[in-house]
């Protein structure tokens, strides 16, 4: 995972299609098609847990975990990346400026929020003076419980039960989780809901 998102960050600066990339290495039958779409990190209770075990377990063992520590530094710069996206294209200061975020769990078929990179990107936004109209077909309430409560009462941060309502007057749409509902959205409506249309798709769905 980590190493495709780190050749998907190269592709992005050279103009190579990493889909086209995920194919090609895919057809190597010692590596196999699955596995290899990068997107914003992994989360969850597993991969981040048992990475930094291993490297604990390594260090105590004393040897240098050179693969393992670069997995896990990859991983959590993965997780900015989004924001480093949106801030190339609106500059530092957000404020005024509404986000629809949609996809909120670590992955798809969970309300899992563990270490998901929803989380690191809200903070991003809302620090940065914007405000963040979220949607998740099942993580919602789990979501609630990752933020301060004073950015739901004022309004900074708002949960939708429905993922194009939460479109209404957003300046961009930020895809964060892979949810099989995103992947054919009608655009007219998307085009009717948004002030302005602007996709940052980190699944590349």
């Amino acid at each position: 995972i980590s190493f495709m998102n780190e050749i998907a960050n190269l592709c992005g600066r050279v103009g190579a299609n990493i889909d086209a990339v995920r194919k090609g290495i895919g057809t190597d039958a010692r590596i196999g098609s699955r596995f290899l779409f990068a997107g914003c990190g992994y989360g969850g209770s597993c991969f981040p847990k048992d990475v930094k075990a291993n490297i604990h377990a390594a260090k105590k063992a004393g040897v240098e975990p050179m693969v393992l520590d670069a997995v896990e530094k990859r991983n959590q710069r993965q997780k900015e990346r989004m924001f480093d996206h949106i801030k190339s294209k609106y500059g530092s200061d957000l404020s005024g400026l509404i986000f629809a975020v949609w996809g909120l769990s670590f992955k798809p078929g969970t309300d899992d929020m563990r270490e998901a990179p929803s989380v690191v990107l809200i903070n991003s936004l809302i620090k940065a003076g914007a405000r963040v109209q979220a949607f998740d077909p099942v993580a919602n309430e789990e979501a609630v419980k990752k933020f301060p409560p004073e950015w739901i009462s004022e309004n900074k941060l708002i949960f939708f039960n429905d993922n194009y309502t939460a479109l209404e007057n957003s300046d961009a749409l930020v895809l964060m989780t892979e949810w099989k509902m995103f992947r054919n959205p009608s655009i007219r409506i998307i085009k009717e809901k948004m002030k302005n249309l602007c996709i940052f798709d980190g699944r590349n769905q």
